[in-house]
């Protein structure tokens, strides 16, 4: 099957599996996954991620191990909400002046950057801005 924009389906799966209260998701793997991926585990959003093989040798598939707070039964996800903000029909892009703020801090704006992909908050650091890909809060 066949994606158009990847990054959203992952966000998506990633959505689904917060409301149906998984423990884990597996999508297709890419770079640019992965190191959001990285970037939710540094943050504190997931517990933890994982490239495995999938069907066939060549298909890597990446695995998200979501993250609850609370007993079993008033358990809560850590992430209360995704937002994909520059999408491939209408690209967002940031200068470091105008980087946004996701929730006055609580959240986190995920960049790719000419320095790699990174949260607003070290992008504002390094001085440059960049496209803007989600927003987690």
């Amino acid at each position: 099957m066949s994606v158009n924009d990847p990054i959203a389906d992952m966000l998506t799966r990633i959505r689904n599996g917060l409301m149906a209260e998984k423990s884990m998701v597996a999508m297709p793997n890419s770079k640019i996954k992965v190191e959001i991926a990285r970037i939710l585990k540094e943050e504190g959003f997931i517990k933890s991620y994982d490239i495995v093989d999938g069907e066939r040798p060549s298909h890597k598939v990446l695995r998200v191990r979501l993250k609850y707070v609370g007993e079993r039964r008033e358990r809560q996800p850590v992430i209360t909400g995704l937002e994909r903000v520059s999408r491939p029909g209408r690209r967002m892009y940031s200068q470091k002046t105008e980087i946004p703020w996701v929730l006055s801090g609580m959240g986190v704006a995920i960049l790719t950057t000419p320095k790699g992909v990174m949260t607003g908050q070290r992008a504002r650091q390094l001085g440059v801005g960049g496209e803007i890909i989600c927003k987690v809060w």
